[in-house]
């Protein structure tokens, strides 16, 4: 860790002398911090996990120069008492993430840590999410060229950062996405772009000491290839994509050291004109848990991404039971429609009427571990309606299916139907007050739950709010929460007392568990 700090300054500072080196060429200075505190308090009723730090704080600072040519860049973590629910190898504090990047025209080299997504990073996607406490950045080289209009060629390699260490295998890859559109005269007239991408990942990871039985050990292959092909189309309204990924034999603990190669098919549609949007989406995937390390499990040291094709709820009770994607295998198919009511129409009234409505439907596959087992499906219907010049309506109804044994290995199946309005209503110029009421009602699990909050804006800088979530069915908890938040320009405090019910934070079909807490939280964002 010392070493790699070293280094970390050092590159810094090189990249600083480079910046400042470059005659006529203004270097710009921009960054970040953020810190989240939690100072806990036990609370038996809801099940805390005592600790013996007072406070409890994930915090971030980062700063990147910026100039014409040269970029360069680094981020300090300070996680030595991280917050309620991160595994262990989580806790630390250093520089673990620094860059230096030359960029032209034509070309762009980087070096240090960096992130990267091929296609829909079904074969390679590192990509930081603080909240779900990812962070599988790969410290190494990259080389993206141009070397002429409408073609990208990109070639990395390095290491997967797992929080405070490296994974010892060695990521590589290819990118090459071309556009004919640029090219095809024909083409760009009729307003069509076509674009077409092929990318190859290898993982070079020795062999382990993994036994299947107390005499038998796997023969475990030390190179792992997958490859990706793709192609897109947009002409006006349309968007058409289509994406095939394969992966060859990669026995890991996600897998129970299977054999079996791996592959994800995924198209999707989508069409947005004169306020009417549609989208059509379908994916099978099979073994495609694809890691650096291979004998770990968790939300670390992935290096690929499967997106879940389920809607990302906000409200907190359509939330209550989100999807985590399954990498040993899945059907999943989402299809919406919106559509905006015109002012003055029946329907649309003084102010317009938005409609959206969202299906979702998740099934194993046939030859799978559930044999064709539904996963989860949510068919939720939103209105959005405009009353007055000063209050805005939106409600939201939703039935859900939650498979909770499939998705967290454990309990029954979930049936539930939810309802939400959420009000806003403009005060005076200055004053703006959110109301929510939300109800789940379910006879399975742990039961109803309800869901109320107010919210105050006071402009230019404080808000106000308070909620409570409530268990109507089995434990007749209270999930309190009242927090102030002050805006200034670049900065953001905000600082809240309550509860916080157990339950799992997802992102992308990416899920993090979060266990009860109880206390005072503060927040503090700054940007520069």
């Amino acid at each position: 860790m010392r070493r790699q700090l070293i280094l970390s300054l050092a590159l810094l500072a090189s990249a600083g002398l480079c910046a400042q080196e470059q005659q006529d060429n203004k270097v710009t200075v921009t960054g970040s911090i953020q810190s989240d505190i939690l100072i806990p308090q036990d609370d038996d009723a809801i099940g805390t996990t005592h600790t013996s730090d007072w406070a409890l704080t994930n915090t971030y600072a980062e700063v990147n120069l910026m100039s014409n040519h040269i970029d360069a860049g680094g981020r300090f973590e300070f996680l030595e008492h991280p917050l309620p629910g991160f595994e262990s190898d989580f806790k630390g504090w250093g520089v673990p993430h620094v860059y230096v990047k030359m960029h032209y025209d034509k070309f762009d080299v980087t070096a240090g840590h960096f992130y990267e997504q091929f296609g829909s990073g079904l074969i390679l996607r590192t990509y930081e999410e603080r909240s779900l406490g990812i962070d599988n950045a790969l410290l190494g080289a990259r080389v993206v060229v141009r070397p002429v209009k409408g073609l990208t060629v990109k070639a990395l390699s390095g290491k997967q950062r797992r929080y405070w260490s490296i994974n010892k295998s060695l990521v590589s890859g290819a990118d090459v996405e071309m556009s004919p559109s640029q090219w095809i005269n024909s083409l760009s007239e009729s307003g069509t772009n076509i674009t077409i991408g092929a990318s190859w990942v290898n993982k070079h990871e020795k062999q382990e000491d993994i036994f299947s039985d107390a005499t038998h050990k796997y023969n475990l292959p030390e190179y792992v290839n997958a490859f990706d092909v793709r192609a897109n189309l947009n002409k006006g309204p349309i968007n058409l994509l289509a994406e095939y990924a394969w992966k060859t034999q990669d026995p890991s603990f996600a897998n129970s050291y299977s054999y079996d190669t791996g592959s994800t098919a995924l198209v999707s549609a989508t069409y947005a004109q004169h306020g009417l949007s549609l989208l059509l989406q379908a994916k099978r995937s099979e073994n495609m848990s694809f890691r650096s390390k291979r004998s770990i499990n968790g939300t670390s040291s992935f290096i690929n991404h499967l997106p879940a094709f389920t809607l990302d709820h906000t409200y907190t009770l359509a939330a209550l039971y989100p999807y985590a994607t399954q990498t040993l295998g899945e059907w999943a198919y989402q299809a919406s429609a919106g559509y905006r009511f015109k002012k003055g129409t029946a329907i649309g009234g003084k102010y317009g009427t938005g409609l959206k409505m969202n299906f979702s439907y998740v099934k194993g596959l046939d030859d799978g571990p559930y044999d064709g087992e539904k996963y989860y499906h949510d068919f939720n219907v939103q209105v959005d309606k405009k009353l007055s010049k000063d209050l805005k309506l939106n409600l939201m109804y939703m039935n859900q299916f939650y498979n909770k044994a499939v998705v967290e290995g454990e309990g029954d199946k979930i049936k539930a139907n939810i309802f939400v309005a959420d009000a806003k209503y403009r005060i005076n110029k200055k004053m703006t007050i959110r109301g929510e009421a939300q109800y789940l009602f379910t006879d399975d699990d742990q039961g109803d739950w309800a869901f109320g909050l107010l919210e105050l804006s006071v402009l230019p800088s404080w808000m106000f709010t308070i909620s409570d979530e409530y268990n109507v069915g089995e434990t007749h908890l209270h999930y309190y929460m009242g927090s102030v938040t002050f805006s200034h320009k670049s900065h953001r405090i905000q600082v809240g007392y309550g509860r916080t019910r157990a339950g799992f934070n997802c992102s992308g079909g990416v899920c993090r568990y979060i266990p009860a807490s109880k206390g005072v939280n503060i927040s503090y964002n700054y940007n520069f």
